[in-house]
């Protein structure tokens, strides 16, 4: 084989394995939404610790997409259905599903001390004139609707649904409320827990939990 063979066989080869690298690596990155590995390998670490703290029992959902079963996907003969895969946002219910989350997830992360949503005993540090000053939030009703319209708005952005987002920026929103990693795991608990009591199939929490895992660098001060 003279040089001019030869080269061409090595581009080839090398174009077949970056080929072969890029279809291995655009089925991972699809199996979740959030973007973010870690995220999604923490949101794995949650499944499977909040599976081992029951025991390992199997609630009726795993393997289910949308409540969907696989043998459900499968049509006489066992020949695949043709189906398209629906967003998060309508896998999870649309508007009333996640409207039904936001209730029961706000309620939950109100009455827990650790997660300390409110923020009592917390001051604005840095330099600023505001410095020392409470940044305690007063959960009042009209507070507590804005909040729980702004969890639904981000939701639903992040899963595909049919919405704007009229709140403010992560970060921005939480500067200065030196949230520590033990809140924010208390508050994902709180919406593991929330998903668990709606019966939300084990694939659907898993991709909210890792989108909102990925929201950690943002929200978080205080390692």
């Amino acid at each position: 084989m003279d040089k001019n063979s030869l080269r061409q066989v090595l581009i080839v080869l090398a174009l077949a394995t970056i080929a072969g690298c890029a279809r291995h690596e655009k089925v991972n990155d699809d199996f979740f939404t959030s973007g973010n590995r870690e995220a999604d390998q923490r949101a794995e670490q949650r499944m499977a610790k909040d599976a081992q703290l029951k025991g390992g029992e199997d609630d009726g959902t795993r393997g289910k997409i949308g409540g969907v079963t696989s043998k459900d996907l499968t049509g006489p003969n066992g020949v695949p259905k043709a189906s398209e895969k629906k967003t998060l946002y309508d896998r999870l219910g649309g508007k009333d599903g996640v409207d039904a989350i936001v209730d029961d997830f706000t309620t939950r992360v109100l009455a827990d001390p650790t997660v300390n949503w409110e923020r009592k005993g917390v001051k604005q540090g840095g330099l600023s004139i505001r410095r020392g000053k409470s940044m305690e939030w007063n959960a009042s009703d009209e507070n507590v609707a804005g909040m729980k319209q702004h969890i639904a708005q981000f939701i639903a952005i992040k899963t595909g649904g049919p919405t704007t987002y009229t709140g403010q920026e992560m970060k921005e929103a939480h500067a200065g409320m030196h949230i520590t990693n033990t809140e924010f795991d208390a508050a994902v608990g709180s919406l593991k827990a929330t998903l668990d009591k709606l019966q939300i199939p084990n694939d659907e929490q898993k991709e909210l939990l890792a989108i909102v895992e990925s929201t950690r660098t943002q929200v978080v001060e205080e390692r």
